[in-house]
């Protein structure tokens, strides 16, 4: 199953858009979409608007392949989890948020292993058809490093 989210804070209609025209020419292929307060409303797909948190993580741990907004949190969740992940940024100039930074994400997680991107709307099809080929990323945990610990101290002390 893929599933798809945009987080609870706002809607992400391109997205949820391209990934419902997609599903409508792979009707075999199991989709389910947490859509937030958008407006588009899919035709094809399985969706809801909110999750409860522990019905959130079902999704996840059941799910082949993760696509979401640009977000950390969608990102960090599908490597803690070892899941594919396609992401698309939100862009600040359609108004989908406040700046264009989930694109700098976007740029900045591309070339890892697990992580695909689709800067805009217009590759969503492509990217779904050759999901299963992204493979699995490397787990990462839910603590902070010892390096990350260590630096933050010592930019903390250092005055």
């Amino acid at each position: 199953m893929i599933f798809v989210t945009v987080g609870a804070q706002m809607g992400f209609d391109r997205l949820i858009r391209a990934v419902d025209e997609w599903s409508e020419a792979h009707p075999d292929a199991a989709v389910f979409a947490q859509i937030g307060p958008g407006e588009y409303v899919p035709q094809h797909i399985e969706w809801t608007r909110f999750l409860e948190p522990a019905e959130f993580r079902e999704r996840i741990e059941s799910a082949t392949a993760i696509v979401g907004h640009a977000g950390m949190g969608t990102i960090i969740t599908a490597l803690q989890h070892g899941k594919p992940v396609l992401i698309m940024p939100r862009k600040g100039e359609l108004q989908e948020t406040r700046n264009d930074h989930q694109i700098a994400t976007a740029e900045r997680f591309g070339s890892k292993a697990g992580i695909e991107v689709a800067m805009d709307e217009s590759v969503i099809a492509e990217k779904l058809d050759t999901i299963s080929a992204i493979g699995n990323p490397e787990r990462v945990g839910s603590d902070a490093s010892e390096r990350l610990i260590k630096t933050i101290h010592t930019f903390i002390h250092a005055g």
